[in-house]
């Protein structure tokens, strides 16, 4: 018998892994202070100046908790979407939803589906919780096999179906008919979870109407177009039963005053938002002629960033680790088919030049070696 305490099975067998080292982490390894951060699709732009006075004035009542209900924020959201407030559950960032959604939905033993290679902190939660990983590979492209995932769920009948729409790392975009199949297609006791962190930057039309689906949990975030990733705030869309069963267990306190605040008011400043998904438009353009001078291919994204094909997947390993050394922060997928590529946010254009100007000399150092 160990003579201190154990903890229960299910997470002693748990094997330890970090779903990403953070920036901070990589940059302390390379003997730097700072590094240009565009790996985690964080927002270059920074948050809405409204947002930011919000935050600010909020500083005064740090002392209090924040609303546990978010009523204010809720109600906004909810004549936004068409739909209640209690179809709406606020929580620190899409990764704590995810969390509450696995716990609530499955036990140790069941099942969860998703595509192979897709967001890996769904299979941090999935694993964490002792669910058994189902996965189907996606198309040679990249992007997610919807027709396959249907097709699966029928068979396997998992507790939950997780599906990023749009996806990362591909950026890709599952239309919203083949979603709406596959929703329709689900087995009745099957969970829908729909990540759709990267709504904003998705065209008008490319995403599933605004509806509340009793089977479906849709998923929202503050972390990307509006900028607010450092202040850990999102929010999810389903049917009245399921968000007063979360909140049975959610952590009524887990966000701040000054995340609610800053959230709210970035939802009163369309027109900045519209001038990030502009930016952003205009840095993905960059990115693919950069790789086009290069005879490289990139995937079509529908997000702030961009896959990047460099070759194999140990080439790719060495442009992450050349960049970094040079003081550039980029990701990788971990998986195939696209493990020989790179995944790079849209920075402003001054990042986006020291990217071009490091990428190059790094692929400049491959070729070389190659001839």
């Amino acid at each position: 018998m160990e003579p201190f305490p154990q903890p229960t099975p299910q997470i002693r067998d748990v094997p330890a892994t970090t779903p990403f080292v953070a920036p901070e982490e990589l940059a302390r390894r390379v003997g730097r202070t700072s590094l240009v951060r565009i790996g985690a699709n964080e927002s270059s732009f920074g948050p809405s100046p409204r947002a930011i006075d919000a935050m600010r004035e909020s500083l005064a009542l740090t002392s209090y908790y924040g609303d546990p209900e978010s009523h204010e924020l809720r109600t906004v959201l909810a004549e936004r979407h068409g739909c209640g407030i209690e179809n709406i559950v606020i929580g620190a960032g899409i990764d704590d939803l995810l969390g509450l959604i696995v716990r609530t939905y499955a036990t140790r033993g069941d099942t969860a589906l998703m595509s192979h290679g897709s967001y890996a902190t769904f299979t941090y939660h999935v694993v964490g919780y002792g669910l058994d990983l189902l996965t189907v590979p996606p198309h040679p492209d990249g992007s997610i096999d919807v027709e396959a995932l249907a097709a699966t769920a029928a068979e396997r009948h998992p507790k939950i179906v997780y599906l990023a729409n749009p996806d990362n790392p591909s950026g890709t975009l599952a239309p919203a008919d083949a979603v709406a199949a596959l929703q329709a297609a689900l087995p009745p006791r099957t969970l829908f979870v729909l990540d759709e962190a990267y709504a904003d930057f998705v065209a008008p039309g490319g995403l599933l109407p605004d509806a509340i689906d009793d089977r479906t949990i849709r998923l929202r975030t503050f972390s990307k177009a509006h900028g607010l990733a450092g202040a850990r705030i999102a929010y999810a869309l389903a049917s009245i039963e399921a968000i007063r069963t979360f909140q049975k267990i959610r952590l009524h306190f887990g966000v701040s005053r000054t995340a609610q605040a800053g959230a709210l008011a970035s939802l009163g400043d369309p027109q900045f938002i519209a001038g990030v998904v502009a930016a952003v438009a205009r840095g993905r353009e960059d990115y693919r002629a950069l790789a086009a001078r290069h005879g490289l291919r990139v995937l079509p994204s529908h997000t702030n960033f961009v896959t990047m094909e460099v070759g194999t997947r140990e080439a790719a390993e060495a442009m992450v680790h050349g960049l970094l050394e040079r003081g550039v922060f980029v990701r990788k997928p971990g998986a195939p088919p696209i493990d020989g590529f790179i995944r790079v946010t849209v920075g402003t254009p001054e990042e986006r030049a020291i990217f071009a100007e490091a990428f190059e000399a790094v692929l400049d150092t491959f070729r070389a070696r190659v001839g």
